[in-house]
Order: structure tokens, then sequence, then C-alpha cells
């Protein structure tokens, strides 16, 4: 055995020999350092309730949020929560919330409600009013009406803006002017913002998807045309934000329409139930447990269906 050879294989037997002790210079594995956790939040106007039960269950079993992000009433909820609003105050606000809270009916070219309710409403709650201020770094998303582009918001300036243009549904609410822009809701460029989560830093990206209702009925008003036309705008591009999210938590919220405001309890509940399902996933992220890797979708169990 050649002189280089033998002190190659004498290191070998010294650090991993029978009996011996370990090098100081032996390899050991990293300690998996936590994810970097996102949550993005998906529109669905009085559904969005929802949301708030899922974050109350993270916010209670100690799940660190990195970022958030929202569109349209996922914008709502988003902000709030980044702004250091804890979920069970929110929660509380969204069950005294009405429609007239956020909206005026109104005859207008544009749109039969206008959003500016939902400035002081907002400024009402929120405990900071611009994205630097935010405790959770927030990102949102409208969608400019004229090109067609993707906006989003999330490093600075104002937030109220930005939240009312993600939330103005088209036919119903008036478009936002922003920036020069015209801008309407971000549903109409993504259903939720996972890609955008990502941007902000996350390394696991939640998905709280609102579905809506499963069968499609004959539409008997202009709001159903509407609505039946964003459910088929979702189902062929909602491969672009699934391949964005690591987990996707859908709350049975199926049969609740867009505006069931009373119906607050029973949305939030179906929010936690449906976090609760994905919690030994997002705990295994967390470092809480250990738990095999994989993406994963939850989703309404038989007893809920």
């Amino acid at each position: 055995m050649g002189t280089s050879l033998k002190i190659v294989w004498n290191n070998w037997m010294s650090a991993f020999g029978r009996g011996s002790r370990p090098s100081e210079h032996q390899y050991v594995p990293a300690i998996p350092v936590p994810a970097r956790i996102g949550v993005a939040l998906g529109g669905g106007f009085a559904r969005g309730l929802a949301h708030i039960g899922a974050l109350k269950v993270l916010d209670e079993n100690n799940i660190p949020i990195h970022c958030i992000t929202g569109v349209s009433a996922g914008a709502i909820v988003a902000a709030l929560y980044a702004s250091g609003i804890p979920p069970a105050e929110i929660g509380d606000a969204g069950s005294a919330m009405r429609f007239t809270d956020v909206a005026r009916w109104t005859i207008a070219r544009m749109g039969f409600a206008g959003s500016e309710r939902m400035e002081r409403f907002l400024r009402k709650l929120l405990k900071c009013y611009s994205f630097e201020e935010m405790r959770v770094p927030l990102g949102v998303v409208a969608t400019d009406v004229v090109t067609g582009e993707v906006v989003v918001f999330r490093d600075r300036g104002d937030v109220v803006l930005p939240i009312r243009a993600s939330c103005s549904y088209p036919g119903l609410f008036q478009p936002v002017e922003c920036g020069g822009r015209m801008l309407v809701d971000g549903a109409i460029s993504v259903e939720v913002p996972s890609l955008l989560a990502r941007l902000l830093g996350a390394t696991r990206v939640i998905a709280l998807h609102l579905p809506m209702q499963g069968a499609a009925a004959m539409p008997t008003n202009m709001f159903h045309v509407i609505n039946r036309c964003f459910q088929i705008l979702h189902s062929r591009t909602e491969n672009s934000w699934r391949q964005h999210s690591d987990l996707v938590i859908e709350p049975d919220v199926r049969g609740m329409e867009w505006d069931a405001f009373e119906s607050a309890m029973q949305l939030i509940k179906a929010g936690e139930e449906a976090a609760r399902r994905a919690l030994p996933r997002i705990q295994a992220w967390a470092g809480h447990t250990k738990m095999e890797d994989a993406s994963l979708v939850v989703m309404p169990d038989s007893k809920s269906a």
C-alpha cells in the first residue's frame, strides 16, 4: 500500500473504525431550520370569514407566520392580521360586519355599489395603515381592468386603497382608481396569491381556498351570471396558484352565498375545522413535530360534506 493511500486509510479507520472516537473534522448533519411559513388567502366576500377561523387555529398553536397575502376578502383579513390584530378580535369584527359597513348601493355606470365606506371600516380596525409598518409582511393583489395586468402591492404605501381595489368585484363594485390605473378584483388575476407569498420569502405556502357552490345551477339574475363566469375562469387557471402551494386548505363553505354575513360564526367554524385537519403537517414545518414531507390538499371530510 502506497504512503498516500495508507494515510487515507488510517484517517478513515480513525474516524469510523470500531471503538474509535469521531475526529473533530467529522461531518455532522445540520439541524433542520424551521420553514418560513406564508399564508395566501383567496377571495369569497362574506365567505372570507372562514379565513379568520384558520388563522385562529394557527395562532392558538403558536405557528409562526412569516408573511401573509390576500385577494378580495382575503386581502381584508390578511391586512387586519398583518397589522397585529389577534384572529379572535378579527372574528368579533367579522361577526358584526354587514354589507353596508363596506359598501353603499348607488346607480352608476361602472357598478352598483361604491366602496368608500370600506375605507372608514378599515381605518377603524387596522393598527397601522402602511405596508412598511405591518408587523407581518403583507401582499395584496388587484387587477388593472384596462391592461389586464396583475398589480401587486407589498413594500410601501397606504394599504387601504389597494384593499378596496382588490375587493372591487366587477359589476357589483365600481373600479378603484389608484396610481393612474383603474383597478378591480385581484381574483380575476389569481384566485389565491400563493406565488406572492413565495416572493415575500415564504419557503412553505399554505393556500386558503374558498370554493364556490358545487354543482352549477341555472343563473336567475345578473350576479349569478357574473359569479358563474368567475367559476369558469377559476377552473381554467387554478393550476397557476396550486403549483406554488405546499398545502391547500378548503373550508366547507358550500351553499354559503357571497353576502352570508349572518352566518359568520358558521363560516369561522368551517375555517377552524379545516385548519385543524391540516395542523399536524404545519406543525412539522414549524419544527414542532416530525412528519414525512409532501404537498397536501385538505378538504371537508365526509361528515361535513
